[in-house]
């Protein structure tokens, strides 16, 4: 789950990393009374999941009430693209009033699970404040690192060995090095999966600041934090995964024209696999689990259907926990209640299989039913050629 930049330098605050004060805005009165509290000059701050605002013009330097009525005007409502974003771009609700900071060097920091390592993996770079995944790809000797044992946690030398090799002064580096180890702390106790910030600023006095925050937490984390559950933005979420995420679907939105409803995330994986051998791509990933009811089934069925995207479905079901009959009821379900204009084929296998396989030959429904892999991959490129 993703938070905002105001949100995550709320929690910020919370362990002692130094941020520039700061409020949210959800209107134009709002982000001029804010600034006009905080003094000038101040900086408005589009609030979107995804970077490169400044780019897009989401990030506006304010020296008075009117370049902030102005600014808060034009980035409120807007419909901001970025490089991250894709050309659809994302709706800004909320603008970040923050106290323009006084800086004198910008870096980069993040943490990260490296799961090559099994270990989070802390990154620092003193190309701070520009795309660090180009500096990545174009010079990775600019990018530090340091693995954190599991067993031993961040020992506080690492931390300011860390900051030592950004090449900066002694008193810099101890509070770079304090600014690190409270970013692990939250990194850990909040179940984050990522965590950046780009710039990490040192001010002209020597001091770091976290002029911008992102924060990635743990889905699987959550039920240990439900304060984290209400920062939950569903407007900077797809409406599908939304809705999939009501019956405790597992779906992902992608980019492709065959929709698949498979159970088991290894088999999720080898079906879009196939999907793809066959000269398509999948529209998503949706893992209904082994523990899947007719319900569940008819509305994942109906999540694929309202993608537009879609131009075959490929339902994809090795029955264990979930019976192939349970299965077959489901999207019976389905079909019979939506006006389903595409191909559907269907592959079962395993418990009740001769069961499931009847409850579609007896539905009445034009269903494509695969015996086995191979047929099953004939049916989708068909299905993808007629729709092309």
């Amino acid at each position: 789950m993703r938070v905002h930049e105001y949100q995550a330098k709320q929690l910020f605050a919370d362990y002692g990393i130094p941020v520039a004060a700061s409020a949210p805005a959800t209107s134009v009165d709002e982000a001029v009374a804010a600034a006009s509290e905080l003094g000038f000059p101040v900086v408005v701050k589009a609030q979107i999941h995804a970077g490169g605002r400044g780019k897009g013009g989401g990030i506006q330097l304010a020296e008075d009430a009117t370049d902030v009525r102005e600014a808060a005007a034009r980035i409120l409502g807007m419909t901001l693209v970025t490089p991250q974003t894709g050309p659809e771009g994302r709706v800004v609700r909320t603008v970040l009033i923050e106290s323009a900071s006084d800086i004198a060097q910008e870096l980069y920091l993040g943490m990260t699970i490296d799961r090559a390592n099994r270990a989070i993996t802390i990154m620092a770079s003193r190309a701070g404040g520009v795309d660090i995944e180009e500096t990545a790809r174009t010079n990775p000797d600019a990018i530090l690192k340091e693995t954190i044992d599991p067993l031993l946690e961040l020992r506080p030398f690492q931390a300011f060995r860390l900051a030592c090799r950004l090449g900066l002064p002694t008193k810099t580096a101890r509070g770079v090095s304090k600014f690190i180890q409270s970013l692990y702390k939250l990194f850990r106790e909040k179940d984050c999966v990522l965590a950046e910030i780009n710039p990490l600023a040192i001010t002209a006095d020597g001091a770091p600041i976290a002029i911008d925050a992102k924060l990635n937490l743990d889905d699987n984390g959550l039920f240990r934090h439900p304060e984290l559950v209400e920062l939950r933005d569903l407007n900077e979420e797809d409406p599908l995964e939304v809705e999939a995420t009501a019956v405790n679907l597992n779906y992902i939105k992608l980019e492709g024209n065959v929709g698949c409803l498979v159970n088991g995330a290894g088999l999720a994986m080898a079906t879009m696999d196939l999907i793809k051998h066959v000269g398509a791509s999948p529209a998503n990933f949706l893992d209904v689990g082994g523990g899947a009811t007719a319900e569940m089934i008819e509305k994942g069925v109906h999540i694929l259907i309202d993608d537009p995207d879609v131009k075959a479905v490929f339902i994809n079901i090795f029955g264990g926990i979930l019976r192939c009959d349970v299965l077959a009821e489901g999207v019976v379900a389905a079909a019979k209640k939506l006006d389903v204009k595409v191909p559907v084929i269907v592959r079962l296998e395993g418990t009740n299989v001769e069961a499931g396989r009847q409850i579609l030959q007896e539905s009445g429904l034009s269903f494509r039913s695969a015996v086995d892999l191979r047929e099953a991959a004939t049916l989708v490129a068909e299905a993808v050629k007629e729709a092309s």
